[in-house]
């Protein structure tokens, strides 16, 4: 019975993953059933000059399941012959 609720959970994550927006941000409802059309239909409401409004697509109980890149500082790693960092 579990599998059967989750089954269409699934296959939306595909289709979303499938849909590729500009940021490759995938949505979804949480505990909600919802069907693919409804996903398209709130997604070309809320996509201006193609980008998605992510305050419009929450506002109708959408959910991003990933998050933005970010970026962040890489930190150089030890090298021989270097003095360790002391802390």
């Amino acid at each position: 019975m579990r599998l059967h609720r989750l089954s269409p959970l699934i296959f939306s994550i595909f289709v979303l993953a499938a849909c590729g927006t500009e940021t490759d941000r995938q949505w979804m409802k949480l505990e909600q059933s919802y069907t693919t059309a409804e996903f398209r239909r709130d997604l070309a409401s809320c996509t201006k000059s193609g980008t998605v409004d992510e305050d419009c697509m929450k506002s109708r109980g959408w959910v991003a399941v990933t998050p933005p890149a970010t970026k962040r500082a890489v930190e150089e790693p030890y090298r021989p012959g270097q003095q360790k960092p002391r802390m």
